[in-house]
């Protein structure tokens, strides 16, 4: 295009580009550009995850190793302080409050070192959870993965941990005359599926730790709470016989007792099926789904906004 000027010459102007009049979102279209961090769909998500999944292993792995670093005794500490609890435990609950009543010595042992070894289990992994996003900011502005890799490979890593720890809980079970039989084979899908639900659960709190950061220091009073309501000392079905059968089957029904009492009856004779709640292969399984899809897709949600602010 031209058009004369003032002083009689002629300009040349260049022709509109057809790109002007494109709205910005088709103009990004156009050539292939996106907006920077914009959360994934579900599925790429999720194949991003699986990409990254010898990452998650390696950084859990990592994490375990230097977790006791710079103490002398080490790893060992991973079943050292299970095993303390365990033995505070006994004296106050064992021997002076009588939280025994209906059981043996010789069942009661097996069955408070199992408890508090699973239920460390979960506690462990939604105290590292809740800081996953916020005690790793630097990590997380720094590098572009999937920020769901960092919550589950802290449940990845309380995983690790519990099953070196399985070796101590063995030796107690067995010490107190509970020989290995068909039913602990049920360990493993115990695990498993106490695994998911972890995982959704550190999913959840690392979504709401990344917003607000002082939840880290609200969540050990949680879970002491939910200890003491989960008969990590005690037996639901025994300590509670005379209250109304509905508050028995609530606390049964609460996903850390489901997950401990299914690690009782597979280890110890003592534990029959008469102290499972109602179904309860079922209330694990459906804590596990529930838990792990949803914290899956409510850390997802706000993909986009971990590390910004």
């Amino acid at each position: 295009m031209s058009e004369r000027t003032h002083d009689g010459g002629v300009a040349v102007t260049a022709a509109p580009s057809p790109d002007e009049s494109l709205p910005a979102a088709d103009l990004a279209a156009k050539y292939g550009l996106a907006v920077s961090g914009a959360r994934p769909s579900l599925v790429e998500y999720v194949r991003q995850l699986w990409g990254r999944r010898h990452f998650i292993l390696a950084f859990s792995q990592a994490k375990l190793t230097a977790q006791y670093s710079q103490a002398k005794l080490g790893q060992l500490w991973q079943v050292a302080t299970p095993l303390l609890n365990a033995a505070v435990y006994y004296a106050i609950f064992g021997l002076i409050l009588d939280a025994s009543r209906g059981m043996s010595h010789d069942t009661y042992v097996p069955f408070l070192v199992t408890g508090v070894f699973v239920f460390t289990f979960t506690q462990s992994s939604l105290m590292s959870g809740v800081r996953a996003i916020s005690g790793n900011l630097g990590l997380v502005r720094a590098l572009h993965f999937p920020r769901a890799a960092l919550p589950i490979s802290f449940s990845l890593q309380q995983l690790q941990q519990l099953l070196f720890s399985m070796i101590v809980v063995f030796l107690v079970v067995i010490g107190f005359g509970n020989y290995p039989r068909l039913s602990w084979l049920l360990i493993i899908p115990a695990l498993v599926l106490q695994f998911l639900f972890n995982t959704g659960l550190a999913l959840i709190v690392a979504r709401m730790g990344a917003k607000t950061p002082d939840l880290a220091q609200l969540m050990p009073f949680i879970l002491r709470t939910w200890m003491y309501a989960s008969g990590v000392m005690f037996s639901i079905n025994h300590m509670l016989e005379d209250k109304p059968e509905w508050i028995v089957r609530v606390l049964q029904a609460n996903p850390a007792a489901v997950y401990m009492d299914l690690m009782r009856y597979a280890l110890i004779d003592g534990y029959g099926a008469v102290n499972l709640p109602p179904h309860v292969w079922a209330l694990a399984l459906g804590w596990a789904v529930v838990v792990a899809c949803g914290g899956f897709v409510y850390f997802w949600k706000a993909e986009e906004r971990y590390g910004r602010g």
